[in-house]
């Protein structure tokens, strides 16, 4: 099967990371969190965000930028500054979706080494940023929609009613 995994480098918003650890459950893809975080992972907020799904995860922990750019996962940076969109590049199986800090996004210098690895998600000009934890959900779908949504359910049932065939 697939593999999918996001990277949120030195996220500062425990709702954001909550949000995008049940995203990284329901779509089985690994969330690798990058420190310094802006809370400890035990913060009420990241686990109400998340719900129920924290045993659903599988999370990987970077003690800096560093050490995650070390790992062999082919990556893509989700960034304003990019200069191509997200839905024009091919996602390799087993890549990483990279995303930065709320407040700062990725450093530049990071971005500036890799500019054929740095995409953007359309938005008007004017305006700073999507928030994270919505994202993320793009990024990740259209990847998934791209590889045909392995390994999840495209099909629903009502719980009162039949779907008629």
């Amino acid at each position: 099967m697939s593999e999918l995994n996001i990277a949120l480098v030195e996220p500062q918003i425990p709702q954001n990371t909550g949000n995008i650890a049940r995203t990284c459950a329901v779509t089985g893809a690994r969330l690798h969190l990058v420190k310094p975080m802006g809370f400890q992972i035990s913060d009420s907020k990241l686990k109400r965000a998340g719900l129920d799904y924290w045993d659903k995860l599988d999370i990987t922990y970077y003690d800096g930028l560093d050490e995650f750019m070390k790992t062999d996962m082919p990556k893509v940076f989700f960034t304003t500054k990019g200069r191509c969109n997200h839905s024009d590049t091919s996602y390799p199986d087993g890549v990483c979706l990279v995303f930065g800090r709320e407040d700062a996004g990725l450093p530049e210098q990071l971005l500036y080494s890799h500019p054929d690895e740095c995409v953007r998600i359309p938005m008007r000009e004017t305006l700073r940023s999507l928030n994270l934890s919505n994202s993320v959900a793009i990024a990740a779908y259209e990847v998934l929609r791209q590889w045909g949504y392995p390994g999840l359910s495209e099909r629903g049932e009502l719980t009162k009613f039949t779907w008629e065939t």
